[in-house]
């Protein structure tokens, strides 16, 4: 087979596609020759559409959109997502609730959407969600987000059975990423095996994959993108008895 990784004419989605990581994938997606919508609670610029993936009647106006301006959606990267640090014995229902909406209910809703428009189309489509590391390993002051996300990464295995054979479903769990304003210490890089923090375009590439020819017995995977993830803590308690 053709080792191929354009993407020519296609028609992209990304949400939360408007910075940091998300805005990296749409730009590696543009590189790979496709024609990428991004979508934001707030934002600007072409191809872009205001959306809260929250809400679901808002999610229904971007895919109507998307269809109705460029004929098609071929790829849907379920970006959107996030948490702020919090004391999870005293942060709110209310909060966790919230957390969990944007990071495993939003991206359901909009995997819907999609499908819904995938499996009337003869070439199908394809769904990437971007997880997290989060989702397999304890998740401290951000316990609704780890959760939330072990869920992304169930649904995904699960949508791929279930909508198969029409739209293949994958997910991305990311590790620690780079991005201006940077989330980490500096000194943080270096627990990370490969020694740095990912960078979004990183990140993109392995989302471009998924979609692509080259991926296409790949459904119902989790993809590792954590550069070697996390170092056993008892390395750092130094060698001596080991």
């Amino acid at each position: 087979m053709a080792l191929d990784l354009r993407l020519d004419g296609a028609v992209v989605l990304v949400t939360g596609g408007t910075r940091g990581v998300g805005a990296g994938i749409a730009e590696v997606f543009r590189e790979a020759g496709a024609r990428v919508v991004v979508c934001a609670r707030s934002g600007g610029g072409v191809d872009f559409v205001r959306c809260d993936v929250r809400e679901p009647a808002e999610v229904t106006r971007l895919v109507s959109f998307v269809v109705t301006e460029y004929g098609r959606l071929d790829v849907l990267v379920n970006n959107a997502g996030g948490a702020p640090f919090a004391d999870t014995s005293t942060a709110s229902a209310r909060f966790h609730e919230k957390v969990v909406a944007l990071n495993l209910l939003a991206p359901l809703g909009v995997a819907q959407a999609a499908n819904a428009v995938m499996q009337q189309q003869e070439t199908g489509g394809v769904i990437v969600n971007v997880s997290s590391v989060s989702a397999t390993r304890p998740s401290p002051r951000t316990a609704a987000y780890g959760a939330a996300k072990a869920g992304l990464d169930n649904l995904t295995a699960t949508l791929a059975v279930e909508w198969a054979p029409k739209v293949r479903v994958n997910a991305l769990d990311v590790g620690m990423v780079g991005t201006a304003p940077s989330l980490y210490d500096p000194a943080v890089a270096a627990t990370v095996p490969l020694g740095r923090l990912a960078t979004p375009a990183e990140v993109g590439a392995c989302a471009v994959f998924l979609a692509s020819p080259l991926a296409s017995y790949v459904s119902g995977a989790r993809l590792a993108v954590h550069g070697g993830g996390e170092a056993p803590a008892y390395l750092r308690a130094g060698s001596e008895g080991v």
